[in-house]
């Protein structure tokens, strides 16, 4: 499997993802959060500015970083999820698909918590990159990664025109208290 490691979308050109900010009020203060291929860290530093303590991992070194964020240069593809066992505040993971590593983020979600993803979805080849199916959702496939496991708060797959044409799925979950 492969994961969409090249961006159509400079991502030190984008502001946080509006789907990320919406549900990103609701995880609960004080929890932790992990950025999960976090590029410039711009959801890391959202959270970071807001009280959170971040864990942020991409195998790019972070440039920018905040007492808040501690930062864990990795390739989550060759070299395994380097959070093993612990839980999370919220998961968050934008423009980014692993598919083999879907399981343990939806696993590493702590009871109360959530599970924010957004990322390319099929179809998105008519816009540009990523156009290869091994980088593009199908559909209803982040719905199967949390059924029986997250209660779905919002779903949505489909066409945005900002910050560029694309299609995209996206999901926010929650998990209930243990």
């Amino acid at each position: 499997m492969q994961s969409n490691l090249e961006s159509p979308i400079a991502d030190h050109d984008l502001a946080p993802s509006e789907w990320v900010i919406r549900f990103g009020h609701d995880v609960p203060v004080g929890g932790r959060i992990v950025d999960v291929a976090c590029g410039t860290g711009r959801h890391a530093h959202w959270f970071a500015d807001r009280g959170y303590l971040v864990d942020a991992v991409d195998r790019e070194r972070l440039r920018k970083l905040s007492p808040r964020i501690a930062f864990k240069q990795a390739d989550i593809e060759t070299g395994g999820w380097p959070y093993a066992g612990r839980q999370f505040a919220a998961v968050i993971v934008t423009n980014y698909l692993y598919r083999p590593l879907m399981k343990t983020l939806v696993a590493s979600v702590a009871p109360h918590g959530w599970f924010i993803y957004e990322t390319f979805a099929a179809g998105n080849e008519q816009f540009g990159r990523p156009a290869r199916a091994d980088f593009l959702l199908q559909p209803g496939e982040l719905l199967e990664a949390v059924h029986g496991r997250l209660r779905v708060v919002a779903y949505e797959d489909g066409y945005v025109d900002s910050p560029k044409p694309a299609m995209v799925q996206r999901i926010a979950a929650r998990l209930a208290a243990g």
